[in-house]
């Protein structure tokens, strides 16, 4: 069966109205309760009345060492705590698939709010570890429900020619989630001995925000037509455009959907040999992602630093200014992506992060043994090289890890698509949040050399096995894979 047979990209037309604007404001505040959520656990982990409730053992190795500073916190409990998120997360994001598919992205979103919602409460009011498990797995459902369903919604409601930048909106309030969660550690870490019960607590804003939201916004065409809407799809597609003439973009649509209602089952069909591209995407550009090390630095951000010798409020100022920066060079990348194109910007962010790690790796290598306290110039000048590492992954890695796979895959597989990408991503988030203490206290100053040689690879395969998709219609992809030197021998 012949794929949307007939470019009709030229004859797209449209502008970006309030609607799509709203919509995609209320889609990213999903991203943005993941990131709250990655820069609130490392901060409350750093803070000692949390680790005397739920961590004595943590809280008493802590205080004892002063003989290994790179093992203090090696804890696999600990990491747990952390970790147990992105497992429940990797299930519901699978779970979310058919959910996305067969009731709308809308359901997802709202599905995905409302467990935020009741796994924030549970946190703030935690008595017990089990309680605060129970409460970690919700979160881990609601982000697997948000991060399968609204970088699809971003990318359905965008107009083309503004997609790349719009789908970064999910990074950018991701980015800015995890801004908010180290200035509000920062705040409640002076408030004893509750101060992390706030923290954990304000998560319910913007889950409720996203929950509230997600009832409001409209459907996608896309998915309107491909659940038999077709007359709503259109109305909805005319609203988000501005304008009647929309049926070159239409056409496009309902073609995919048919051949999307014709797949049965879309994880068996990913599988198929004309999806080769898009299922290596899906799997390698949310590993490559984490493998960069980000996350390892962001979560853990206040460990490392006090791991370093910073002390307790210098390490939160330190990881403030991480995340600061981070959210910040998210809006560089908004600002090219879509005139530069994705390429140029994952290989120059990964040159821009090798340099880094190495650099880093040399300093604490050096001058950062067994016993010792690293200098002030030296402390400033690891901040300095971690700061310019998160720039880099910021307007690189950080928002097109998800925008590259969100938009590439045909309408039949691109619930399934997203859902692996997810389910990939929160796989190795799980695996380097579970390991990295570990790695942390066994590599030493060498953990900065592992992820280094990761980035080498990923940029690498970027400039080999990544077509540029700046500008080409989500529903016209396919011609692209043909046309690519590697991927058209094995299609």
């Amino acid at each position: 069966m012949e794929v949307v047979s007939k470019m009709r990209a030229e004859q797209y037309n449209g502008r970006v109205t309030v609607h799509v604007i709203i919509a995609c404001i209320v889609a990213a505040t999903g991203g943005s309760l993941f990131g709250y959520d990655v820069g609130i656990s490392g901060g409350v982990t750093s803070m000692d009345e949390f680790l005397i409730k739920f961590f004595p053992s943590v809280y008493k190795q802590k205080m004892h060492a002063h003989e290994n500073s790179y093992c203090k916190y090696n804890n696999q409990v600990l990491a747990a705590f952390t970790s147990v998120l992105y497992i429940a997360g990797l299930v519901a994001s699978l779970i979310a698939s058919p959910v996305t598919r067969k009731y709308g992205r809308k359901t997802s979103i709202i599905a995905g709010g409302i467990s935020f919602l009741i796994g924030s409460i549970l946190n703030a009011a935690a008595a017990n570890l089990a309680m605060l498990i129970i409460g970690r797995i919700m979160l881990g459902v609601g982000i697997g429900f948000g991060d399968q369903a609204i970088p699809l919604y971003l990318s359905e409601m965008a107009p083309t020619h503004l997609r790349g930048g719009l789908n970064m909106m999910f990074q950018v309030a991701t980015t800015f989630g995890i801004f908010i969660a180290n200035m509000i550690n920062f705040g409640t870490q002076k408030i004893k001995p509750w101060g992390w019960r706030l923290s954990l607590g304000v998560a319910a804003i913007p889950a409720l925000m996203m929950t509230i939201g997600g009832i409001l916004i409209p459907e996608t065409p896309n998915s309107l037509v491909e659940r038999g809407y077709k007359e709503k799809g259109r109305i909805v597609l005319e609203k988000i455009r501005g304008t009647n003439h929309v049926d070159a973009e239409f056409q496009d649509i309902v073609d995919a959907s048919e051949i999307a209602n014709s797949i049965k089952h879309p994880f068996r069909n990913i599988l198929e040999k004309r999806y080769r591209p898009e299922l290596i995407m899906a799997i390698f550009m949310p590993a490559f992602q984490i493998l960069t090390g980000i996350n390892s630095i962001l979560f853990y951000a206040p460990v490392l630093f006090q791991s370093m010798g910073f002390g307790r409020d210098a390490s939160l100022y330190s990881s403030a200014l991480t995340g600061g920066v981070l959210a910040f060079s998210t809006f560089i990348s908004i600002a090219t992506v879509d005139r530069l194109g994705r390429r140029p910007l994952l290989i120059s962010g990964g040159i821009q992060m090798i340099i880094c790690q190495v650099i880093v790796a040399i300093i604490l290598g050096m001058k950062f043994g067994e016993n010792q306290e690293i200098s002030k110039s030296y402390s400033i000048f690891v901040v300095v090289a971690v700061c310019v590492f998160v720039v880099a992954f910021g307007w690189s890695w950080g928002p097109l890890g998800w925008t590259v796979p969100s938009e590439i895959f045909p309408l039949e597989i691109r619930s399934a698509g997203q859902s692996i990408t997810v389910a990939v991503n929160l796989l190795f988030t799980f695996i380097i949040a579970q390991s990295f203490l570990s790695l942390l206290c066994s590599f030493r100053f060498g953990i900065f050399l592992f992820f280094a040689g990761w980035i080498i690879i990923m940029t690498i395969f970027v400039y080999l096995f990544l077509p540029e998709t700046k500008g080409i219609p989500i529903e016209e992809m396919t011609f692209m894979w043909r046309k690519h030197w590697f991927w058209k021998r094995i299609l």
